[in-house]
């Protein structure tokens, strides 16, 4: 049986928002559909398509931005380089000339009210997230695939494993917590050490820098962007930005040409504890913004908590000393090893555990890197991810008309916090007397995620979403 390797680089991914599960990963179950096409040599006999989208992709597809993501999946655009302002006019021009270049070099007909169908009261028994793909041929005869997007944007096709690359010979093989620390104590290597010694059985330890420091490159360009970047967000509730004003406030009206003058400029600020509060809270705003508005984000482990990574790393740099290559690749090498622990063992899906797997999970990735940034030992980073986790354990999704913005924004800003706050307490702790450790902590977000009814389980059926006089029909 094969164990579940997961790399930095499966844990962070660079897509469009606003949604890991319901944007990026239907994206990538249409570019894997039209990949299997190809493999079976029909994709020049190709007639039509058609989509159905089930349970939690049905019910919320339409504020996630899943028809538009699926419809640019099967034109062969990728998320990674796809130009964001193209999105409107490419989706428009699909539905207003009724045709798809699948794959972007088959012309076929396509009405988006016919041939793309939310089924609203249907699921499939797998997962919550599922689309099936039919492809009719002009001999007659029909392809159909199903996949289901499990969360931070992984996608598994029915009847595979789930494993999406070849397995590798790891020299830490790691599952849990406890596999963790064993080879940390074993080695005397820091947790970001073990993550770049696993990261040499896929690449070179140049390769995996230079993506590091690609990721962080859209992390800081997310950032920046959502702090200068005014106006409305898409969808229907008309939620003013925030983040923008909110660094205007801060930093004055001045103006920066370029990102290090920006951070520069934050740093001579000041670093009292109210002024640290609204970076952090700006930080996390401006990120999630962008998300909403289908900008270009880091799935850090998902897009819906994409925030609170970038905003915690962004306070590390900024107020404490972290604005340097190395320091950034360990803080993303330590978040990611943790979220692994967590997919492993539990979910990282909204649809499969309620925004615990996500805005929890993120903290907890968020509050180990910055401990080990700061100084801390191995089994204080484990106690830290613990902290932030425990004290988001229940925490339902309820998005208000299926969009990614109410609570969605705000609580990246409370996960943040509590990632910090759960270092410090860490710092400050003997990890020898904690009373709970990391995988009692994993295992009872799954069991409480089993437990969690599905109506807070990212369906808009429950929560906020039904008590807010703001709805989309969908929902």
């Amino acid at each position: 049986m094969q164990r579940e390797q997961i790399s930095v680089f499966d844990m962070f991914k660079i897509g469009i928002g606003p949604s890991s599960s319901h944007t990026l990963g239907p994206w990538r179950a249409a570019q894997q559909f039209v990949h299997s096409l190809e493999q079976q040599g029909v994709l020049p006999i190709v007639q039509q398509v058609k989509i159905l989208l089930y349970g939690s992709l049905a019910k919320t597809g339409h504020g996630h931005g899943t028809d538009i993501a699926i419809l640019l999946g099967l034109s062969g655009d990728d998320p990674v380089t796809f130009e964001v302002d193209q999105v409107t006019p490419k989706i428009e021009h699909i539905k207003s000339s009724h045709q798809l270049i699948l794959g972007g070099i088959l012309p076929v007909s396509f009405y988006a009210e016919e041939d793309l169908m939310f089924l609203f009261n249907e699921s499939l028994s797998y997962h919550p997230n599922a689309v099936t793909f039919q492809a009719f041929l002009n001999t007659g005869k029909a392809i159909s695939e199903t996949y289901y997007s499990i969360g931070g944007g992984f996608v598994v096709k029915e009847g595979d494993s789930g494993q999406s690359k070849a397995e590798v010979d790891l020299p830490f093989p790691i599952d849990t917590a406890s596999d963790l620390l064993h080879w940390c104590i074993k080695t005397g290597l820091r947790i970001s050490e073990v993550v770049a010694e696993n990261e040499l059985a896929w690449r070179s330890e140049q390769e995996t820098r230079t993506g590091a420091l690609n990721i962080f490159r859209a992390l800081k360009e997310c950032i920046y962007r959502g702090c200068h970047t005014t106006g409305q967000l898409p969808g229907g509730l008309n939620v003013a930005r925030r983040a923008a004003k909110l660094n205007a406030k801060l930093i004055g009206n001045n103006q920066y040409s370029n990102y290090d003058e920006w951070v520069a400029a934050i740093r001579n600020t000041g670093d009292s504890f109210k002024n640290t509060l609204d970076w952090v809270s700006c930080f996390a705003l401006a990120v999630n913004e962008e998300n909403a508005s289908f900008g270009r984000v880091v799935t850090a482990p998902t897009n819906g908590a994409a925030g609170v990574i970038p905003a915690v790393l962004q306070y590390y740099i900024a107020f404490c000393d972290g604005n340097t290559e190395q320091k950034i690749i360990n803080f993303l090498f330590t978040a990611s090893e943790i979220g692994s622990i967590f997919k492993k063992g539990a979910t990282i899906s909204a649809a499969m555990g309620g925004c615990q797997a996500e805005i929890g999970v993120s903290s907890a990735m968020a509050a180990a890197a910055l401990t080990e940034c700061m100084g801390g030992t191995q089994r204080q980073v484990l106690m830290a991810a613990e902290i932030a986790m425990e004290h988001h354990l229940g925490l339902t999704c309820d998005p208000i008309g299926g969009l990614v913005q109410v609570p969605c924004i705000e609580r990246n800003t409370m996960g943040a916090i509590k990632a910090i706050t759960a270092s410090q307490l860490a710092l400050q702790s003997n990890p020898e007397k904690a009373k709970v450790s990391l995988d009692a902590v994993v295992k009872t977000m799954w069991q409480t995620a089993l437990d969690m009814n599905s109506k807070y389980k990212e369906t808009s059926d429950g929560g906020l979403a039904i008590n807010i006089p703001i709805s989309l029909p969908e929902c």
